[in-house]
This record gives structure tokens, sequence and C-alpha cells, in this order.
């Protein structure tokens, strides 16, 4: 397996190094990311701990695929790196799992002791009895909203008759 640099930057502001890699696979599968790691940073001189791939893309069925390396200066520079992105460069048995957040369960209500439940019982018969008798139901005054205007609803009607229906045409086939 072999790899060449095809652009390379330095970013002072971050405190790293952006390289562009093509790695050449040819009669294997596209290489993993510690595999590429371990590339960059045997070229870069670089402890391993400091390079971060950031993606690796082939095409289908190519023989040989596209890298984006960062390699920082020193460990501290190195701690902007997302953990997300440190958590891809482990192996895959140290991986730490994506964590789904579980609804909390609900308390239970307290339910109530019956000498308390009688109280109740025996405050809703008080409440009902104090009410007075329903009077007499009168009907609603009709909405506003529910009858059309009258002209409208004449003209509407008007026109309808004035016009004839017009008899449906046949699709010609």
């Amino acid at each position: 397996m072999s790899f060449e640099v095809l652009e390379e930057h330095t970013n002072n502001l971050l405190g790293r190094r952006e390289a562009k890699l093509v790695v050449h696979h040819e009669g294997a599968g596209t290489p993993d990311r510690l595999t590429v790691r371990k590339l960059a940073s045997e070229h870069f001189k670089a402890p391993v701990d400091r390079v971060f791939v950031k993606s690796i893309a082939t095409r289908t069925g190519g023989s040989s695929a596209t890298c984006m390396v960062e390699i920082y200066q020193d460990a501290k520079s190195a701690d902007i790196v997302p953990a997300y992105l440190k958590n891809r460069m482990l192996p895959k048995d140290q991986r730490v799992a994506k964590v789904k957040k579980e609804p909390e369960p609900k308390p239970a209500a307290p339910t109530p002791k019956p000498a308390a439940k009688k109280a109740e019982a025996k405050q809703a018969e008080k409440k009902e009895e104090a009410k007075p008798a329903p009077a007499k139901e009168t009907k609603p005054a009709p909405a506003k909203e529910a009858t059309p205007p009258a002209g409208k609803e004449e003209k509407h009607a008007a026109g309808k008759e004035a016009k004839p229906a017009k008899a449906e045409s046949k699709p010609k086939a």
C-alpha cells in the first residue's frame, strides 16, 4: 500500500498541518482510519495521537482513496478535535457506543388513602346538594357566521339558473 501527498497546508491559527493524501490500495479494500493514521504519522514524523483522519473517500470500484488528515503540533492544540472524531480513531473494540437518551420514567401519582377517598366522596356529595336546580333551557341565539350574506346567495343561485349545464364530452381515443 502506497500513498502520495496531493496538498499540504499549515494552519498556524489552529496549530496544525492539513494534508490531502491519495492512498493506493490495489487488490485490497479501502484502508481503515487506523492504517491511514499510521501511514500519515510515519510520513510527517508526528506521534500517532496527534494525527486525525477527517475523511476517507473511494470511488466505486476504484483502487485509490482520497484522505483528509490533520496533524497537530502539540497535544494541547489537539484538544479542539471533536469527541466523535477522537472516537473514530480508536479500534472498533475500544470505541464508545452512541448513548441514546431514554425518557425518564414518570413517578407514579401517589394513591390516596382509603380514608381520604371517603372524605373526597362526601365533599362531592355536599357540592351536588348545594347546587340549585337547573333553570329552563334557553335556545342560544343563532350565530351570525353560520348564515351567509343574503346578497351573495341570491346572486349565486341566479347565476346557476342563467347558465345551462355543459354536457361532458368524451375524450377521443
